[in-house]
Parts: C-alpha cells; structure tokens; sequence
C-alpha cells in the first residue's frame, strides 16, 4: 500500500510539473527579411517599458520566458542597418504569445552604409601626429551622441573626450589592426571597404568587450566571417569634392550554401585628380575576400584577405600670411610640370592583409577563436632634397635653395622685417607669390641637367623616407556562458614586427647620380666624419632606387593577455577585467652615422623591455525600463609606442631619457533614459595620464641655453634638434549629452553636446638632442595648464530628420564650435627662453612681455550646417538608393589645428618676430574644408 501511494506521490508531481510547464508564460518569435525573407541574426528585441532585451540567435529566433511582464506591450525590433519596428502585443498569465516571421528592411538611409567618406580616408591617415580622431571608432553606434560626434564633429578635427585614437583600438576577426610604431589605426590599409566592412561590434570607454581588454576609447571588432554577410550583389557609385572625386564599388556575397561554403567578394576603386585642397590627388584600389568552410556543426574555418593600395598628395599647413594672400585651398607642396600638377609630398601605403580563424563552438554556450594574420608591405612619403652636390676639401659645398614658394626667404614678411626702409622688395615678393607661388619644377630640372654637364651631381633629388613592415600576429580568444547570468571572455595574443626603415632615392631630376653626405652637418670643423650618412660607404653616389641618408630597423615583440567576467542579472550587470602585456623593441643599424660612429647608431642597440597592466570594473543599474545607471573605472599602463621610445632614430640608438611605461586612470558615469518617443544620455568622465613622452623635430634660432648645460659650450644658436618631452601629465575631464526625440513617425529631432576641458597637468622635462649634444636637460616646460591642442573642446549639434512613407529623407543640422586652442611651443615655455648665447639670461627680458608673447592662441568660435537626403526604391526583390549631402552649407571659414613654430626658441628672437604685422616665423594652421558635397547612388540586388 505504501508502495502505491509512493508511486501515486510520483506520479501527480509530475503531472503538476507538466502543467505548471505548459501554463509559463512565454513571449517568442522570430525575425526576417522583408525581401528574401531569410533569418535575420543578432536582431535586438525589447519590452519597452522594462529593463528585459534579448538578442535574436543564428535562426532568427528569440524567447522570453522568465519574468514576463503582463498585460498591453510594445515589442521594439531594431539592428543597425534596418528600420526599427515596434509592434504591439497583449501578454496573459500562463498563455504564450507567438509573433513568428516578424520582418525588418533595410534601411538605405543610414549613413554608415550610404557615404562612409569620412577622415578615416585622407586625415585620419596623416603623419602630423596632430591630426587624428576616432571617427572611425563611431560609425557603428545607434547611440545618438556618437554617432554625432562621427558624422557631424569629426570633420573640425573633433577628438573624443580630447583623446588620441591610440587610446580606441580596431580589430578584425580579434585581431589588433593598431599600429606599434605610434599606436594608432591606419584607416587606409582597408579603405574603400564599406560594404563588407559594416559588420561591427563596438565598445565605448572602459565597458567591457568579448575580444580584448581595449582602451580608455574602448574598442571596435569588425567581423569579416564570410557567412554572415547577406546574399546579394551590390553597386555603388560615389561623386564628392572632399578627398576624392569618385568611388566605384562592386560587392557580392554568397551567404551559407548547401554545400557548407560561403564566399564574400569586394572591388573599389577612389580616383580624382584633386580633392578640396590644391593638387591632392589621390589614388586608390582596394580588394577584399572572404572564404568561410563549414566543417561540421562545432568547427568552421575562414581565411580573409584584405588589399588596399593607395596613394595621395598631401596638402600643407601655412602661416596666416600664406592664407591671406592665397586662400584655405592652397597647397605649396606642388608645381606645374608639363601642364601637370605634380605634387612633390605623395604618401603611399602598400601592405596587404591576411587573417586566418579556426571557430569552435564546444557548445552552445562556449566557443574558442584562433586567429593567425600576417601584414607586410610600404608605406613611403616622398619629398624634395637639396643637399650638397660636389665635395670642395672635404666638404659639400653646391646645394640649392629651398625650393617651397612659402620658404621664409621668399615671403613678403622676411623683407620687411630685414628691409623696412625699402618696402620695394616685398612688393615684389608679394606679386611674385601671387602669381605663381608653387614650386618650379623646371627650374629644378634645368639646375640639375646644368650642374651635370659640368661634371656636377644632382642639386635636387626626390625621395621617400620608406618603412617595410612584416608583422605576423597570433590571437585565441575564448567566450563562454558559465551561468545564465555568468559570461566568462579571455584572449592571448602575440605579434611580432620587423620594420626597415630607410631613404629611398625616387627622382633625380635630369641627373646621373647624387652624393649621399649631411650637408648641414654642424660640427665638421671637429669632426670632418660628421658629414657620411653612412660612414662604411663613404662619399658614395646613388642613383634612382638606391638607399641612402639612413637605413635601420626596428624590432618589435609583443605578448599579453586579458580576462574578463560579466554578470547579468535583472536589476544590475556588472564586469571585472584584468590584462597584462610585455612589450620590448630593439633598433638596428645599418648604416653607420658619422656624427654618432661605432655602436652609437651601427649593429643592435640596447633591447627595451616594458610591462604593461591593465585593470578595469563597471555596473549597469536599471532602475526601471526607462531609467539606467552605468560607471566604469580602469587602470592602465602602456609601453610607449616606437616613435616615442627613441629620440632620432634615424640616426642613432639613443632612447628617452628616464622612459617608462604611460599611465591613464579613467573614470566615467552616465545616466540614460529611454522612452517610446525619447532617448537621452548624459555621460561625466575624467581622465589622467601620466608619464607621456613626445618627440619634435625642428630647426631653432637662439638655443643659447645649450652653453649653461654642455661641458665645453657651443658656438651656435641655430641648430636642428629633437625636442623630448619627458613625464608629461594630462588631464581630461568634461561631459556629453545626447539626446533624440521622435516627435512623429515621420519626424525626429536629435542633439548632441560636449563640453571638456583638456589640460597639461605638470612641468615636464625637456632635453634637447642634435647631431652635436644628446640629451642635454633644459630642466622644466613650464606647461601646467596650457590648453592641449586637441580640437574644439566644447562642441554641440542640434538637428532633425524628416522621414516619409514613400521612402525619402530629409535632415539637417547646426553644430557649432569653440575653445580650439594651438600647439604651444614647449622650447619658449622653457629657460631657454630667456637665456642669452653666453648661457646668461637676457639683460633686456621683460616679464610683462613674455607673458603676453607666450600667451596660447585661442581659435574663433564658428558654426557648420549639414544637410543630408536621399530616396530609396524597391523593384520586386532589387532596391536602388539615392543620398545627398551638403557639408559646411555657409562656406565657414575656420581653423581646425594649427602649432607655434619653435624657430624663435627665445625672448629676443620672439620678440623681434612678433613686432611685425606678419610674423616670419608665425605659427601654421589647418582650415576645415569650405562648402562640399557627396552624391552616393548605389543598386543592391
């Protein structure tokens, strides 16, 4: 009797179970394609109204079923990329609500997808270290601030909470596309890539990424897995006069076949003669392809390669007094040559890029990538030389002059500072650089095919300072589900780099041959050997294709790792990371320099070695469905990139005096809320780095502060130096806000605001190096509080879009601009500045007038409109889409950068300079482009 009562026990449990299991309450369903009407991935689903969203699996489908809310809500579908879909739905206890074959269209209007012709093309790609952003970092964000700060900031040179973009890093497939020389991103090595570069996951700030522990601007992973690009074919063609003035693009991707392949293929092309600026050609070709095999349900290997060779001329920084006689257009980097405009500035990248994945999903909830990519190619910059041509007792005596329009020489501003009494020749010099004001490529040619007829070598040469890299990378990446509410990340990686750097000769100009010597060595006189540039070829000439000046190479080994866990529960998420990386270079000559002979520039030098760590937490409160919390704070410690390990290496191993790995602490927090109609986010952050070093290059008058700290003295006051700066500390602290509100279905209204204030927070060391005295130590910068040169530091945009039903668009916005501030001269804000030749201060210096000399120039204040359209058709399964935009509407005006020139490194020489209207030495600047426009039409089919 027992027996039958146990069993009966048994028996109704579980028929209650069973029925407690069949009366859960459940919503489910599934997303697709409004053409093809195939499943549509990683589709974010939300109960609006409450804190639940899921993503949507590899088939399309998604399920709640635990704590679902009751009664009238709103399904909110949205991918970036589609229109987001809201759909209305009624919840009753116990009963399961099935809304399968929901669909989502593609919307044609993003811009991401329609005119990606951002900085990431030209700008981004510049080697003034004073010119970059994250645009590129943003593209992919739905948050309304980003995606402001991408499209509508970044063309006034905008930085992101006043960060560098070494600060964000980019992946493909997980791997680090960074690059170790000066840790930033080179966009153009996968330019004129957008269809098949548009699969992304970004991160921002410190939140936590599933490939890496990323940077104090988090992290972007683009994934290039040939199986999840969308079947189809399409063109594209592209009109603009920013950077270029046409784009072809042809893609076509298979989508997983029957046969478990998927193929993803992309062809483009950017062309034009010359973009906004004066001769900047520019010259592009770019390759893409992606083979994914499907092996079995748990592994699936694909190999992505990646070509984009191009080439474009630059465009030059002026002074105000260039800019005022010529315009914001003009370049000085060119001349006519056979009714040609030939630029002698062309930068031009070549390096190919091939990755590797082996994924394996263990199960459903862990999965290990490995990756293996190897990058290898050119990158080289050309320009003009004009050294000396024939030895005369030892030494080069015959070189030419500058050959620049703008060379100071030339300018009206030098002859009526030295000839103010006789203001006929800067008449002249005026009327001349009006007329022409270019460079003369005849006359270059004519003094080369002169001076060879009398047995002479080139007076003018073009070359390419040239850096072949090779870089293989190695990366594993795991991700698991260890909980419901427990996901587990870690990678380990390393890469290895071999970089050979060197001159290379391009163009002789009419000439035979040009002789391989430092003409503007200083210390001849005491050492006749300064003069080789490569002591174990001495005197040598070189033709066309030879190497000279320089010839080194730099190795470079990395290996790190990180770990991370995230826990997700229904009021809170909250992450913990962790990351260490051993990082060490090591120069190598191969020439031998004459002013720094045997093993202070020749063989391996001294091996570097730094240890990295990084450390980083965060929580996400939901308060409600509509209002959420979120703060995250981090640690990291950085080796420094190559360019600010050595202070001229080029010529020697010489490192930073006192080096040692960066440190940024970061700490921000934000307030978000979000409603059927508003989505708002106001974020605070503050940032520190310190121990920072940065590394200049210029020619200076009156470094007479030289004597006070060199045993024997020095009998110049002009000479070419590196400038170190050494234990730099910044401070970046501000706000962020954006706001959207879709008033109507038709019409949304967006705004965006940044106020920061980005500041030196220390007096760093100086020390001075040249071919005659390295590392001499000037003492402190005095630079605690001057403005860092990062961009404007307040910016906000306001703006609407109209979007009507039959599948056209219309938006337009304000942005506006202030607190830009130049790049101070860190020589002037040191004793240099008011020590005289003898090492002695100035008997003449004047506090007052120092102060107002070295006062940091505030840029104006100034506003850009924008405005964007376009239209979008669908034939039967094909559609056709039409986009427009107007940038800088007005023609503004306005200064995007600029930096003081260091020539007049002292109190005398300053203020000499600054008594006239038209400084000699005045400082350079950038201006943002005038009025430009973008036509994209493309057909996907």
């Amino acid at each position: 009797m027992n027996r039958i009562k146990k069993w009966l026990f048994i028996f109704f449990g579980m028929f209650t179970v069973l029925i407690v299991s069949a009366q859960q309450t459940i919503i489910k369903g599934s997303v697709k394609d409004v053409v093809t009407f195939q499943p549509i991935p990683n589709v974010m689903i939300t109960i609006e109204e409450t804190n639940q969203s899921t993503l949507t699996n590899s088939d399309g489908a998604f399920i709640f079923n635990v704590d679902v809310p009751l009664g009238e809500q709103i399904l909110k579908i949205s991918k970036e990329g589609f229109i987001t879909k809201r759909f209305p739905i009624v919840v009753n206890e116990f009963r399961t609500v099935d809304i399968s074959d929901m669909t989502l269209e593609e919307d044609l209007s993003q811009v991401p997808d329609l005119f990606n012709i951002m900085l990431s093309d030209d700008e981004l790609d510049s080697d003034i270290g004073g010119i970059d952003n994250i645009s590129g970092l943003l593209q992919s964000s739905l948050d309304v601030f980003l995606r402001t700060a991408a499209f509508e900031f970044s063309p006034s040179f905008f930085r992101m909470r006043g960060l560098d973009s070494d600060n964000g890093l980019v992946l493909i497939n997980g791997i680090e596309m960074n690059k170790l020389f000066n840790g930033r991103p080179q966009w153009s090595n996968w330019g004129g890539m957008n269809d098949v570069l548009r699969n992304q996951e970004l991160t921002t700030g410190l939140t936590p990424s599933n490939y890496n522990f990323g940077g104090v601007l988090g992290s972007t992973n683009i994934s290039t897995k040939a199986s999840s690009y969308r079947s189809g074919s399409r063109i594209t063609y592209s009109s603009s006069n920013r950077s270029y003035t046409n784009r072809l693009m042809a893609t076509y991707a298979s989508g997983l076949l029957k046969n478990d392949w998927a193929f993803a293929i992309s062809l483009g092309r950017r062309w034009g003669n010359e973009g906004y600026q004066d001769a900047t050609l520019y010259d592009s070709n770019s390759f893409f392809a992606s083979v994914e095999k499907k092996i079995n349900e748990k592994h699936s290997i694909n190999f992505t390669g990646i070509y984009a060779p191009n080439r474009r001329g630059k465009s030059s920084p002026n002074t105000q007094e260039v800019y005022d006689l010529k315009g914001i257009k003009y370049n000085e980097y060119w001349g006519w040559q056979e009714g040609e405009k030939r630029n002698s500035r062309m930068k031009e990248v070549d390096e190919p890029i091939m990755v590797l994945n082996h994924y394996w999903d263990f199960n459903k909830k862990t999965s290990l990538t490995n990756a293996i990519a190897y990058q290898f190619g050119k990158q080289g910059n050309s320009r003009l030389d004009y050294n000396g041509t024939d030895l005369v007792n030892g030494y080069p005596e015959g070189g030419g002059s500058n050959p620049s329009a703008t060379y100071y020489q030339k300018l009206p501003s030098y002859f009526e500072r030295n000839f103010p009494n006789d203001l006929g020749f800067a008449y002249i010099a005026e009327h001349e650089f009006l007329d022409d004001g270019q460079i003369n490529w005849n006359d270059l040619y004519s003094a080369n095919i002169s001076n060879t007829a009398q047995g002479g070598n080139a007076i003018y040469a073009l070359y390419e300072d040239r850096i072949d890299d090779k870089l293989l990378t190695f990366n594993a990446t795991l991700n698991s589900q260890i909980t419901d509410h427990i996901i587990f990340n870690a990678s380990v990686n390393y890469k290895t780099l071999k970089s050979e750097n060197y001159a290379k000769v391009l163009d002789l100009l009419g000439a035979n041959g040009y002789l391989d010597v430092d003409g503007y060595a200083n210390d001849f006189v005491n050492n006749p050997e300064a003069i080789q540039n490569d002591l174990l070829n001495p005197n040598r000439i070189v033709g066309v294709g030879d190497t000279f000046k320089y010839n080194y190479i730099l190795n470079a080994a990395v290996i790190g790792g990180y770990s991370q866990a995230q826990f997700k529960y229904n009021k809170v998420d909250f992450y913990v990371a962790g990351s260490v990386t051993n990082t060490s270079y090591q120069r190598e000559g191969i020439f031998e320099n004459g002013s720094f002979p045997g093993t202070a520039s020749f063989g391996k030098g001294k091996k570097m070695d730094f240890l990295g760590f990084g450390a980083k937490t965060g929580a996400t409160y939901k308060i409600s469905g509509k209002h959420v919390f979120d703060i995250n704070l981090g640690y990291i410690s950085k080796a420094p990139s190559i360019q600010n390990t050595y202070s001229n290496s080029r010529e020697n191993h010489n490192v930073v005096p006192n080096i040692s790995e960066e440190k940024i602490s970061s700490i921000d927090a934000s307030y978000i809320f979000r409603s059927s109609m508003v989505k708002a986010k106001l974020t605070g952050y503050y940032t520190q780095i310190k121990d920072a070093n940065e590394i200049s290059f210029f020619f200076a008058d009156g470094i007479g502060a030289i004597n006070a700290f060199t045993e024997n003295g020095f009998n110049e006051e002009a000479n070419f130096v590196q400038e170190i700066l050494q234990g730099i500390e910044k401070k970046h602290f501000g706000a962020e806000l954006g706001v959207e509100a879709q008033l109507t279905t038709g019409i949304k209204l967006k705004g965006a605001l940044a106020m920061g204030q980005f500041t030196y927070d220390n007096n760093p060391d100086l020390y001075l190096s040249s071919e005659d005295f390295t590392n001499v130590y000037l003492g402190k910068a005095n630079l605690k509080n001057y403005k860092l040169a990062v961009g404007p530091q307040t910016a906000y945009s306001v703006g609407f879009e109209y979007r009507d039903p039959d599948y056209w668009w219309f938006g337009a916005t304000a942005n506006f601009f202030s607190n830009t501030y130049i790049d101070i001269s860190p020589l002037t804000r040191s004793s240099n500045f008011n020590t005289d030749v003898d090492g002695q201060p100035f008997n003449d210096y004047d506090e007052t007038l120092a102060k107002a000399l070295l006062k940091q120039e505030r840029f104006d204040y100034y506003m850009v409109v924008n405005l964007t359209g376009g239209k979008s058709w669908r034939i039967g399964s094909k559609y056709i889409g039409l986009f427009v935009s107007v940038n800088n509407l007005l023609d503004e005006a306005y200064k995007t950068g600029g930096f003081e020139q260091s020539r007049n490194a002292n109190f005398r020489e300053l203020k000499n300079d600054k008594a006239l209207d038209k400084p000699v030495f005045g400082s350079k600047y950038w201006y943002g482009r005038g009025a430009t426009y973008f036509v994209n039409v493309n057909y996907r089919f």
